[in-house]
């Protein structure tokens, strides 16, 4: 009665079957990976956003880069900032996630000659992609910062081509090290994400970023129970559609069977 599992057709469908339970249950635990990743990520940017406020010089200097563990930390910095050497970072969204705009980026001169530069937000793309945006001007004389510690931004870890050729004073990626030949003071690694100005600057701002989202898990941990639902229902289908098959043909049988002088083929 079983010798139809010998047929191509079902031959084919059982090594899907057999190949399909291993992909499946290998991929609910990719994503479970993702979420533990997830939720790592974010217990590490609230233990950032909750530690202590220092000064910038005692996370990063000349060559010494913020350690990955301080990303997001809140730190200050008191200087003059650098209009000449502006620039401002292309194809970004702004804090509704979804505009296209610019970062602008500032240097920062501090009290020992240093800079750190200053991503003093985001501001809407002018039609003119090729021509230097307006950009408003940032507070005048010597002013307090309040931000974010980040490291240099590569195209390694972020996935932005760092495109050559592009207008004078506009870039890609905010990297202290690109930048450093830009600037006439030793540039900071990384780089500050603007939260607060002291004094408070009159006027038109960039808008300043966000806290980053530290809260939300993502779908990944109910994709990975879904692909391992989905690999314990390929068994309990197969043997469904066998039920099936051996009960039609049974039912043949039989019914051959009850027709007088009927020949039965071979089940």
């Amino acid at each position: 009665m079983y010798r139809f599992l010998l047929s191509r057709q079902w031959v084919i469908l059982t090594l899907l079957a057999v190949v399909l339970i291993p992909t499946m249950i290998k991929l609910g635990f990719w994503q479970l990976h993702r979420h533990e990743s997830r939720v790592a990520r974010n217990e590490e940017v609230a233990a950032s956003l909750a530690a202590p406020t220092v000064p910038v010089t005692e996370l990063t200097g000349k060559g010494r880069k913020p350690a990955s563990d301080d990303k997001f930390r809140t730190v200050t910095a008191r200087g003059t900032y650098d209009t000449a050497h502006e620039v401002v970072v292309r194809h970004r969204t702004g804090p509704d996630r979804d505009t296209i705009g610019y970062f602008v980026v500032t240097p920062l001169v501090l009290e020992d000659g240093s800079a750190i530069l200053v991503n003093r937000g985001w501001i809407r793309a002018d039609r003119d992609l090729t021509a230097y945006p307006e950009v408003p001007a940032p507070p005048k004389g010597r002013v307090g910062v309040v931000g974010r510690i980040m490291p240099d931004e590569t195209t390694e870890a972020s996935g932005i081509k760092d495109t050559k050729g592009l207008p004078d004073r506009q870039v890609m990626l905010i990297n202290s090290h690109k930048l450093a030949d830009e600037v006439d003071h030793p540039l900071l690694s990384g780089y500050i994400q603007l939260t607060k100005t002291s004094p408070k600057p009159a006027g038109k701002q960039p808008e300043v970023l966000p806290e980053p989202d530290h809260s939300g898990i993502g779908p990944h941990m109910a994709y990975a129970v879904q692909w391992w639902l989905f690999a314990a229902a390929v068994p309990v289908g197969w043997v469904v559609l066998v039920r099936r098959e051996v009960k039609e043909r049974r039912a043949a049988v039989d019914a051959a069977a009850e027709q007088p002088n009927a020949v039965t083929e071979p089940v």
